[in-house]
This record gives C-alpha cells, structure tokens and sequence, in this order.
C-alpha cells in the first residue's frame, strides 16, 4: 500500500535450530510498523487541531473482554490518539447501551466506536451495531460498511481481522493477483469480508476466492489447489499438511485453547491448522500465537485515524 513499508523477518524468517521450513510472517512486527504509522499520522492530525479518538463501549465483566478492551485503550493512547472505554454492568438495559451510542454518534471528538462483544444474552447485538454511525463504524460490521466493502468504495471500513490478514500479505510482499485463494469459514467477522477484500482490485487483492464452509464437500480438493489458504473455520489444527499444496501461502486466523497437562497453564493455544506439518510444504505461514492476532488492534487504529481524517476533510 503507498507509503507502507514492508517487513520481512531477519535472515530467512525462519527460528534458529529449527528445521527448514515455511517463512514465519510475523504479525507482531507487521503490527509494530501499522501502529507507527498510525502514530505518524495521528501527530500529522493533531498538527491540525485534529486529535483522532476511539471510545471502546464494553457491557459486563468477561475477563477475556475486560483485557482486549484494556489492551486498544492502551494501543491507542500511545498511538497519541484519545482512548476511552465506557463500562456497563451486565445488566445494563439495552435502551442506557444506545443512549450512550447516541451521544458518542454525536460527539466530534469521537471519530471510532467500538461495542465490544460478546454481549449479554438479553441485548440484540444486530441493532446495536446498526445504531452506530456509519461514519464511525470502525469495527466494520454496520451494514452500510458491509456494503460499501462489497462494491468496493473506499472510504468505508473492512472489518480489522480480514483487513489485517491483507495487510500482512501485503507487507510481506505475497502477490495475490490473479492466485488461487481459498478462505476455510464463511462467517461475518472473517470469511465473508476476507472474500470481498480478495476480490476487489488492488494491492493484496484481485484474487480469485473460493469459499469452503461447514457443507463443503472434500475440503481436501480445494485447498490442495490453493496458491493462499486462509483458515478461520474455529477447529483445532483441523487443516494438515497433506491438504497443503507444497509451496502455498498459509494465514492462520484461528485461536483455539486445548487441554496441555504439560503447559504451565495446563492448555495451550493452537490454530485451525497442524503448524507442523503445515510448515514443513507452506512457503509462507502465520503462527499461532504471534501471526494475524497483533493485527487486529493495529487495523482498529489505522481505520480510527483514517476515520478522523475523513471527518476533518
């Protein structure tokens, strides 16, 4: 993308002692780079009486929640950005949850909102996120957004997991033009916007995209003939290396704890696929944890400053 940088791991990007393998594409340096150009930006728009600010709206007490949000209120303070986070008890009315929507839509000096999610059981997420200003949408899933990333209009926002796995493909130079792509899940956080983002024109897109699902009948065909496999299925290591196409591109998007009497936790956090065995044919592949993870708060920030310069234009 203009002006980006791209970051290749030092030497061969692959972990010393270890055996030859896929390059490493590490996300935590890849999100490292966005973030300082955020915070370039960021001081380019508060030169101009502009400070962008994102205010991260969470409902109840889930520890894994409590910590994200603590985590993009962190990034976007020393991003120079405005962080706030408003916390409500669980059991909050969903009426007091869009007031506060209300007032932040109508707030300049807000210019990204962010519901935090899970909510709880008794609000309607698809209305809250309908009650947020397109504008300031940058989480990327009102509808609006959803459809300005379909036709391909740019100043709307790509949700950031999706956004950061082109990103990634980007800045590690992986021509995407033309190759075969093949995204393993179809929901609305990655899948679905993953397709749209390949198959537009541009940097990291004009791809030709297949999308497998839970229906998908011998997974294996697909994937085996992909140049890019994308897995966001939910599965433990579900993908293996003989479903791999020696020398394809592999981007992990999944998260998953399994039981590991051994770790000091007593789990450990694994992808939708076999690392090991996926390594061994990828030419490229993110780890898990360490790969497309870090990217995700460093595309809230980038869509959150991009949303004050639109504002301020």
């Amino acid at each position: 993308m203009p002006g980006e940088t791209r970051v290749q791991a030092s030497g061969t990007g692959r972990e010393a002692g270890t055996t030859p393998g896929a390059v490493l594409i590490d996300g935590v340096a890849v999100a490292k780079a966005v973030r300082a150009d955020v915070a370039a930006e960021t001081a380019a728009l508060k030169a101009r009486g502009i400070t962008p600010g994102l205010t991260v709206v969470i409902v109840g007490e889930d520890p894994a929640s409590q910590s994200y949000v603590r985590s993009k209120e962190k990034a976007s303070i020393e991003a120079g950005m405005k962080g706030e986070t408003i916390r409500l008890p669980a059991s909050a009315p969903q009426a007091e949850l869009e007031a506060i929507i209300d007032r932040l839509n109508a707030d300049p000096s807000v210019h990204g909102i962010l519901v935090q999610s899970p909510l709880p059981k008794h609000m309607d997420a698809n209305t809250v996120v309908r009650r947020i200003a397109p504008a300031k949408d940058v989480d990327g899933f009102h509808p609006v957004n959803v459809g300005k990333l379909l036709i391909g209009e740019k100043d709307g926002f790509a949700p950031c997991t999706p956004a950061g796995v082109q990103e990634l493909l980007v800045r590690y130079g992986i021509d995407t033009r033309g190759k075969e792509v093949v995204i393993v899940g179809r929901s609305n956080i990655v899948g679905k916007p993953m397709a749209a983002l390949l198959i537009q024109s541009g940097a990291g897109a004009d791809g030709t995209v297949t999308v497998c699902h839970s229906r998908t009948r011998d997974l294996a065909f697909h994937t085996k003939r992909a140049d890019i496999v994308i897995a966001a299925i939910g599965r433990p290591e579900m993908l293996t290396g003989d479903m791999i196409r020696p020398g394809a591109v592999v981007i992990d998007v999944g998260i998953n704890r399994v039981d590991d009497p051994s770790a000091s936790k007593g789990y450990r956090l694994v992808g939708d696929v076999h690392f090991d065995s996926a390594r061994a044919v990828a030419s490229h592949i993110t780890p898990v944890p360490g790969g497309v993870g870090p990217m995700t708060i460093a595309m809230l920030l980038k869509n959150t400053v991009r949303a004050a310069r639109q504002a301020g234009v």
